[in-house]
């Protein structure tokens, strides 16, 4: 058996051909289901395209590698005198039925498609985003995590691993590698042991599974059969897979490419005796090309101020994780930064995604007088976390906590919550192996409530889709995943899995407050056949104390609002997706992330359009996206006669607290004046100047 992965074939090797209908060609799903139908047979099967070199159709990355798409032609080849032989057939099959994809037949007219030629030069690039960085600069980039921060820049360039091509034999390698990878076992669970933060455990739960990944180990193994050493085996490897997943359209997906990296040089520092960098004794600004969630964990927060990176997206794990840790960090800055001068004065502001450099004397005063105010308002409102949210007016609005790991429950009520205004039930679904039964889903949800002690449980059936699939729930890839089946439309589609969702609701709550709201509504007919079916199960599960609504987070349901708030029981306002469906801006894209503005007077018009339909109608709205905790929107939100705000569980205190400074009346006016104005600008404007 021939045990390399790519290269030529002998003439006599026995083929069959057939043309590839995927509508997006080869892709991670396809290209997996073909490498399982290959691994059927213990013989060599090869795979070309359009006659060019053969790989493996065993290796899943060789396979994404070819690149192969619709309309072009591949080409078959089995090991002689072996069992691959039979398998053609099989091979050949799996590919007409699609991989487990829906396809379209080729017609005879059709033309393959080629990739685009690359373009040397980027159109977009502004000669102000790569001007190396001087004093006095400023200049914006994603905002990951809230919070300023000043102090010098620690410029950490990237590890650097000598180690060499070939090894002492697969043998003595092997058992490198597993010292190096029992070694990094042992770190990332004393990581997740120290993890207070249920999203910090959760993640790195996830690396240890990145460590066991049989494709990356089968990947490994061929490479040091090849008698690569462990480190250039192991390095090859995750290079290869983090470009994948960087290659692919989904900029949430594409972002895990850190996570790969992450755990990539964990091990690697261990086979190779690198450790890492250590920390500055003084409070500094970390400033990286990317920083891994682990990096992040690892972290002295009584010395780090701040965390710049040059690349990345708010939905990485590191913004995650310095979210969840309290560290102010800005990402997606460019590569500029990597080349500030080591000691270089920085101040982040990481509400806004701000970056001064070299701020001068009086700049940094009024910075650390800031933060001192911020630090006792901070305290203030931890003191009085569990008193209501009352206008000076004697207006209440509630205060509800956004909730992915039930677990966390108990924390969330701990921090003032007077309710769960979203349970994101994906995590429910993601921490199996496969579709969670009933009775696992019921112990979830019923640990939830259990901790509400009463107070009201709003939970959000699964939302996913494909621009966040589950690994047993395969969707065909989208063009725009974002536009395509998520929410709502996947479960209606898959409507088993949203009556076991439903029935273990139901039988969780045993008379507490239950509410139920379906994501990325657009039309009536989804909200009523969604309706429908959990009205049905009612009759098998009777439940009081319930009620049903949708989110609100596509603007044709805020249009539509006079007429769905008749049928539900209340509105939850996804500003997140109603943002970036209003303005038509992917909220993690680099360059156009600044601008997707919950703030912006569309979007305000939209949340208006809700609230008085709502209103109209005696039923209740919340607010359940990030909007919800930004200080400016708060009295906007309230004014406009917003009834709950559900936010992260470190938010509530300060939330609570900047209510008690508002007067409702006041808040009214402003909130009228911003629906009138042009931009978003201008709504920040008017809002600062009402205080």
């Amino acid at each position: 058996m021939l045990e390399a992965l790519g290269g030529e074939v002998a003439p006599d090797w026995p083929s069959a051909s057939v043309v590839l209908a995927n509508a997006h060609g080869l892709h991670a799903r396809p290209a997996k289901e073909l490498a399982r139908v290959a691994k059927a047979s213990t013989g060599e099967v090869r795979v070309r395209v359009d006659g060019g070199t053969a790989v493996s159709a065993k290796s899943l990355s060789r396979l994404l590698a070819l690149g192969a798409r619709r309309g072009q032609v591949l080409e078959f080849l089995a090991e002689p005198g072996t069992d691959a032989e039979a398998l053609l057939g099989d091979l050949v099959a799996a590919v007409e039925a699609g991989l487990g994809e829906e396809v379209e037949p080729i017609s005879a007219n059709t033309q393959p498609t080629h990739a685009a030629v690359p373009v040397e030069t980027n159109i977009l690039a502004r000669a102000e985003d790569t001007a190396p960085l001087a004093s006095g600069d400023t200049f914006k980039a994603i905002a990951a995590a809230p919070g300023l921060a000043v102090g010098p820049a620690y410029v950490v360039a990237q590890q650097h691993f000598d180690f060499p091509a070939e090894g002492e034999g697969a043998a003595a390698e092997t058992e490198r590698l597993e010292a190096a990878l029992a070694a990094v076992r042992t770190e990332i669970d004393a990581l997740i042991s120290r993890s207070e933060a249920g999203a910090i455990r959760d993640i790195f739960l996830t690396h240890l599974e990145m460590l066991d990944d049989p494709d990356l180990r089968e990947g490994v193994q061929t490479r040091l059969k090849r008698n690569a050493s462990a480190a250039a085996a192991w390095n090859a490897q995750i290079e290869e897979a983090a470009a994948q997943q960087e290659s692919l359209k989904d900029a949430l997906l594409a972002e895990r490419a850190a996570d790969l990296r992450d755990v990539g040089r964990r091990v690697l520092g261990h086979l190779c005796g690198v450790g890492s960098a250590s920390e500055p004794s003084e409070p500094y600004v970390l400033v990286m090309d990317e920083v891994g969630p682990g990096d992040v964990a690892r972290l002295d927060r009584d010395r780090v101020a701040g965390i710049l990176t040059a690349r990345g997206g708010a939905s990485s794990h590191s913004a995650i994780v310095s979210r969840a840790l309290g560290i102010p960090a800005i990402v997606g800055a460019g590569p500029r930064v990597l080349n500030l001068a080591p000691q270089t004065i920085l101040l982040l502001d990481g509400d806004h995604g701000f970056v001064e450099v070299g701020p001068d004397a009086a700049r940094i005063e009024q910075v650390r007088v800031e933060r001192e105010v911020r630090e006792h308002r901070r305290q203030e409102a931890e003191a009085k976390r569990f008193e209501p949210a009352v206008t000076r007016d004697g207006h209440r609005i509630e205060v509800a906590a956004n909730l992915g790991n039930t677990a966390d429950a108990p924390a969330v009520v701990e921090q003032g919550a007077e309710a769960v205004g979203l349970l994101r039930t994906e995590l429910v679904f993601m921490s199996h192996d496969s579709a969670p039964d009933e009775q696992a889903q019921e112990k979830d949800y019923r640990r939830v409530l259990d901790a509400l002690d009463g107070r009201p449980l709003v939970v959000r059936t699964l939302d996913v889709g494909g621009d966040k699939p589950l690994p047993y729930m395969p969707i065909p890839a989208e063009e725009n995943p974002f536009l395509g089946i998520r929410g709502i439309r996947l479960t209606l589609r898959c409507p088993e899995v949203l009556e076991t969702q439903l029935r273990a609701l139901l039988r969780a709550a045993e008379g507490r407050p239950l509410r139920i709201m379906f994501p990325m509504v657009g039309r009536v007919e989804e909200w009523r056949q969604a309706r429908d079916i959990l009205n049905r199960l009612r009759q098998e599960i009777p439940a009081v104390n319930l009620q049903v609504g949708i989110m609100i987070e596509v603007p044709s349901a805020a249009l539509l609002a006079p007429v769905l708030a008749q049928e539900v029981d209340f509105f939850s306002v996804g500003t997140n997706d109603l943002t970036q469906y209003a303005l038509a801006i992917d909220r993690g894209h680099p360059l156009l992330s600044g601008e997707a503005d919950g703030l912006h007077p569309s979007v305000l018009r939209l949340i208006d359009m809700t609230v008085q339909a709502a209103h109209a109608h005696g039923k209740w709205v919340g607010v359940c996206g990030e909007l919800a905790a930004d200080p400016l929107a708060v009295p906007l939100l309230m004014g406009l006669g917003v009834d709950e705000l559900s936010v992260s569980a470190r938010s509530i205190p300060l939330v609570k607290a900047r209510v008690r400074e508002l007067d409702f009346v006041a808040a009214q006016a402003c909130a009228q004046r911003a629906l009138a104005l042009a931009t978003a600008d201008e709504v920040r404007a008017s809002v600062e100047a009402m205080q």
